[in-house]
């Protein structure tokens, strides 16, 4: 199975079907009609000699040969795509979700941007990592913050390799502490801090039902398991701050939060304690970006989580051993 010029636009289109074994879902993800996509592969497989994909009424499956194709044909995708990106103007603006208007997402934005003034850094505000993970690989943003672990294990592979000049992703950012916003008026509101075990009995608000946020979901049923606290149930996904203050105000629900949060009127933001939970942070781009923008978005990362210890894990902390393993590995950002 050889061929000395096959074209990155039909490797391109066997890598959306391979990831979706879907044909209309991946002629949508390329902007295709079907019946492109599927001459494409037709002319794929006609180049290679070889049938790539088993094709039934009901299910698309990858053969032996389309299997063993795949990781060649991601790499030789991330090379074309990082040529792109290195004959592309400086002046591109970067697209960065940073899920809200506060936090440390947007704490790095912001210091990247007084770092690296000539660059346009866009802010994009996707509630969740898994949702925007879904539009890095996609090519439709640069990049974005994070728990990590959290995601698909497919996905986390896709995202952190190949290893480009970039540098390693993801980039650990922060042990985040995680909070509880409370009506003003509950029986916790009045604490300076709450332990955990005070939440026992209590439903809180972890964005269950909302697909984007899955990786913050998980996290919050892995703190609850075996302490007595439950899961409001699904919901929605709330689209911007505005509208999650307004249906958190209404419905009176107590949120598992961070500890750097959006100010809600009549809430408390409470830090959590015994043990102090920990929500991990890490910065994550695009395969193959190479960007003057990344540049100071990880510098900026990385002078932040010295200057204020964001790195140093807090002793008697609480934190899933995924997590944990990835957080220890720790590169250095270019600058």
């Amino acid at each position: 199975m050889a061929s000395a010029d096959t074209d990155p636009r039909l490797l391109r289109a066997f890598a959306a079907v391979a990831d979706e074994l879907h044909f209309t879902r991946a002629a949508a993800r390329l902007h295709l009609a079907q019946q492109a996509l599927s001459r494409d592969i037709r002319r794929l497989e006609r180049q290679l000699g070889a049938e790539l994909f088993t094709r039934s009424t009901r299910q698309v499956a990858l053969t032996a040969e389309g299997a063993r194709l795949l990781p060649y044909a991601r790499r030789v995708l991330a090379a074309h795509d990082e040529l792109a990106a290195a004959c592309a103007r400086a002046e591109r603006p970067l697209l960065v979700a940073v899920g809200a208007t506060t936090g440390t997402a947007h704490r790095v934005l912001t210091t990247a941007r007084e770092a690296a003034p000539e660059c346009e850094l866009v802010a994009r505000f996707h509630g969740g990592l898994t949702g925007a993970a879904a539009e890095l690989l996609a090519g439709r943003l640069d990049v974005a913050f994070g728990r990590f672990a959290g995601l698909d294990p497919a996905v986390r592979a896709r995202l952190a390799l190949p290893q480009t000049s970039s540098g390693r992703c993801p980039q650990p950012v922060r042990y985040e502490p995680m909070a509880v916003l409370l009506p003003d008026d509950h029986r916790l509101a009045r604490r300076p801090a709450v332990p955990l075990a005070g939440l026992a009995g209590e439903t809180l608000y972890v964005a269950a039902g909302n697909p984007d946020t899955a990786e913050w979901t998980d996290l919050a049923e892995r703190l609850f398991a075996g302490r007595g606290i439950a899961a409001a149930a699904p919901f929605p996904g709330l689209d911007g701050d505005e509208e999650f203050v307004r249906v958190v105000r209404r419905r009176r629900w107590s949120v598992l939060a961070s500890a750097d949060f959006l100010d809600v009127p009549g809430m408390a933001l409470r830090p959590l304690t015994d043990p102090v939970p920990l929500s991990p942070v890490s910065l994550v781009w695009r395969p193959g970006l190479r960007h003057p923008g990344l540049d100071a978005l990880r510098a900026a990362a990385a002078a932040l989580a010295a200057r204020e210890g964001w790195l140093v894990r807090p002793s008697g902390s609480w934190l899933p051993e995924a997590d944990e393993a990835l957080m220890r590995v720790r590169p250095r950002a270019r600058v």
